[in-house]
């Protein structure tokens, strides 16, 4: 049985396209396994996914070379430290990311990065 923590985030993208959404998502699973929901068929300009998964706390995910983005991507990050940083750790492996700032709470983080295509 592997050790394993609780880990839940929520990610906010805007800019680009539903398949530029979609793209870094998938890439999140790999370090936060599958979300709970995934951007949807429509012309929204706001795109929202949520992971709330038990990961190993080893830390060592493979992140895969993303596809590349149609456009500039702002995501926002918001859950625990440690899903933030670990979700700004693996978008950092598969884009081309420019931080732009972050807020802490008492038990929450939220974090805004610009992700370059």
């Amino acid at each position: 049985m592997t050790s394993g923590t609780h880990l839940a985030l929520t990610v906010t993208l805007s800019g680009g396209t539903v398949a530029d959404a979609r793209v870094v998502v998938h890439t999140l699973e790999a370090a936060f396994g599958t979300a709970d929901d995934m951007p949807g068929n429509g012309d929204d300009m706001v795109h929202t996914a949520t992971f709330d998964n038990d990961v190993p706390t080893n830390g060592t995910t493979v992140t895969q070379p993303a596809p590349p983005l149609s456009a500039p991507v702002t995501v926002t990050l918001q859950g625990t430290p440690e899903a933030v940083r670990r979700a700004g750790r693996t978008l950092a492996e598969a884009f081309t990311v420019h931080d732009e700032g972050t807020a802490s709470g008492d038990q929450e983080q939220e974090r805004q990065l610009r992700l370059e295509p």
